[in-house]
């Protein structure tokens, strides 16, 4: 029995379908990170009113940053798979392929890309993530401050984690920007 080789394309297409496999468990982990620092903040909150200790309230930013930092690391993974699906993979099997005229493979990594309200959905998101991660914990420290419950050491912490939260947000910012591909200049 003559054995059988493995093409490239058939290389092609088992590394499609395991990059893909990834982008859809970090989507999962993702989207579940919201919920669990909704969760968080909400027990933290609860905690400190029923403690009457605004100081309990210190616990949001660094939970916040880590969670919303996973959350950002995720996100931005998912979309480079995107753009690798897009940019090398679809290409290179369209070549081996020997495709003719305007034959796009994994349209729809591009297709879903053209829907008209998919820069007002970003700009949402990006709301969505700034309160989540950024506005909740700064909203605590704020009530930390005005409780005037804490001493110097924690008033300190305090103003080193609003310093590490405003340093977040700044990121999430900086990657919502328009992404370029691997083959662009950056």
């Amino acid at each position: 029995m003559p054995e059988q080789g493995v093409t490239v394309g058939q290389l092609l297409l088992a590394e499609y379908q395991t990059v893909k496999d990834e982008q859809k468990a970090r989507i999962g982990f993702r989207d579940n990170l919201l919920y669990v620092t909704l969760g968080v903040v909400a027990a933290v909150i609860a905690a400190a009113a029923q403690a009457k200790q605004a100081s309990m309230l210190l616990a949001l930013p660094p939970v916040c940053v880590v969670l919303g930092w996973t959350y950002l690391v995720n996100d931005e993974k998912i979309s480079a798979i995107g753009y690798y699906v897009r940019d090398e993979l679809g290409p290179r099997l369209a070549q081996l392929a020997r495709a003719e005229g305007d034959f796009a493979t994994f349209g729809w990594e591009a297709y879903h890309r053209t829907d008209v309200r998919r820069r007002s959905r970003k700009a949402i998101q990006v709301v969505i993530d700034l309160t989540a991660f950024c506005v909740v914990p700064l909203a605590a420290l704020v009530v930390f401050w005005a409780s005037g419950d804490g001493g110097g050491l924690l008033v300190v912490l305090s103003v080193l984690e609003a310093l590490a939260v405003v340093g977040f947000g700044v990121q999430v910012l900086v990657y919502t920007r328009p992404a370029r591909s691997a083959q662009s200049p950056a």
